[in-house]
């Protein structure tokens, strides 16, 4: 039920962690290894002498040992891949290296592996195998010899773009893009369109301070529901709240103060606040995260135009699919939300790159095209926030610029998205 989506949020982020595939790998190490001694009833004894089951030690000492020194290796890689994006990309992006599946199932395997071996040698050590279940843990070591060759020749394969710029930009646009359709789909949470609240209504604060991660709406209708009143929702996930913002307003008549305040720890409880942002539920993140990129290469440190330019044309290959609000499916009766201005987002994407790029001609040419290029797709909606962006970013580059023809032609694109498309006005000349 929809009641539980904070459960199921907290549950989804806890088996991203790495530590749940080690362990569940290891574990399954453990059950393989002395499950084999179970096992032996099923081969004959005398099969299990003449297939060689006495060589199963070697090979369990040669694995262990092997697994412990791949293991550390590559624990170290990873560690450098983090703070590779975290000092050439985003430190916004190292959430998305520590989720991906493909290093927790390789690091999970070798663990696995590792304890598996471990174990084995403790239990022939003890003798708790017969000849038949020797046999049986001989298979079973030649299995996971199979597994853990092709976790390294998929470890080798996905160390060629492991943390590397390019690999950082693609999983932050993916987050981006996954966040955005999300969110398109479901432009209210499911709940109702917002309507500006009545004279009356209280508001209730945050308790603690940091960003939105997750709102249960099904939390909120639910209390909504046992106390007969509505909802406001005031801090949607990535908002930023303290003590004096108000997570919610609500119409409630609680008829005392206990009332009241049952009303506002309830309403807390349904809010995940945490020091950072979080991509599932905020769209607006992603945009900001791949903004940072840019501003990071175009910085006179690095002075990478290319990666700026790569960054804008990711920008509005996310925001292309961004679409007007339709009539989606409303479960939630008594809250109340706003959608994601369009213009919110444009800003979120292009101002710090229309600063920080404004005294480079090719990034400055190829953000004021892209603005175009919303625009165009999106007329009602991005036109004039393109339009507004567009002339901002002019006016920066008139300061920027050394050579006057490159001013005048960034002005003038500038001035054409404003005219086409319902901008301010238009910006000075040089």
């Amino acid at each position: 039920m929809a009641i539980f989506s904070q459960l199921r949020w907290r549950l989804k982020n806890v088996l991203r962690e790495i530590w749940v595939r080690v362990s569940a790998f290891g574990l399954l190490g453990i059950v393989t290894a002395l499950g084999a001694a179970g096992f032996g009833y099923i081969v004959p004894p005398e099969l299990g002498m003449k297939m060689g089951a006495g060589s199963v030690e070697p090979i369990l000492q040669i694995i262990a040992t092997a697994m412990l020194t791949v293991t550390t290796f590559s624990l170290q890689i990873m560690v450098t891949a983090f703070g590779s994006a975290q000092t050439g990309a985003t430190p916004r992006a190292i959430k998305l290296l520590q989720t991906d599946r493909i290093t927790q199932n390789v690091l999970a395997s070798f663990i696995g592996a590792f304890v598996f071996s471990l174990v084995g040698i403790i239990a022939l050590e003890t003798q708790i195998y017969d000849d038949s279940g020797r046999f049986i843990l001989l298979v079973v070591t030649l299995f996971v010899v199979a597994i853990v060759v092709l976790s390294l020749l998929r470890w080798v394969q996905h160390l060629s773009e492991f943390g590397r710029l390019g690999d950082v930009i693609s999983r932050v646009e993916k987050a981006a893009r996954a966040a955005l359709v999300t969110r398109c789909a479901e432009p209210w949470l499911r709940a109702q369109f917002w309507k500006d609240p009545p004279t009356g209504v209280f508001g209730v604060a945050s308790d603690r301070t940091g960003h939105v991660q997750h709102v249960d709406i099904g939390a909120l209708e639910k209390i909504a529901r046992a106390n007969e009143c509505r909802i406001w929702l005031c801090a949607p996930p990535g908002e930023f709240v303290h003590r004096a913002v108000d997570l919610v307003l609500c119409d409630a008549l609680p008829g005392d103060a206990e009332g009241r305040e049952a009303i506002e720890e309830a309403v807390r409880d349904a809010f995940t606040i945490d020091h950072a942002r979080d991509f599932d539920q905020d769209p607006q993140f992603g945009l900001i995260a791949l903004a940072e990129i840019a501003s990071r290469a175009l910085s006179p440190g690095i002075n990478d135009p290319g990666t700026g330019i790569d960054i804008l044309g990711r920008l509005i290959r996310v925001l292309a699919d961004w679409h007007p609000p339709g009539t989606p499916h409303r479960e939630f009766e008594r809250v109340l939300v706003r959608p994601i201005a369009p213009g919110q987002l444009i800003e979120d994407a292009f101002s710090a790159i229309g600063r920080d790029g404004a005294g480079m001609f090719e990034v400055a040419l190829r953000l004021q095209e892209v603005l175009s290029a919303l625009a165009k797709i999106q007329p009602e909606h991005f036109g004039e926030p393109a339009a507004i962006q567009a002339l901002r970013a002019a006016e920066l580059s008139q300061s920027a610029l050394v050579v006057e023809a490159e001013r005048t032609r960034i002005t003038a694109l500038a001035q054409e998205t404003a005219a086409r498309f319902g901008g301010p006005g238009e910006t000075t000349g040089a």
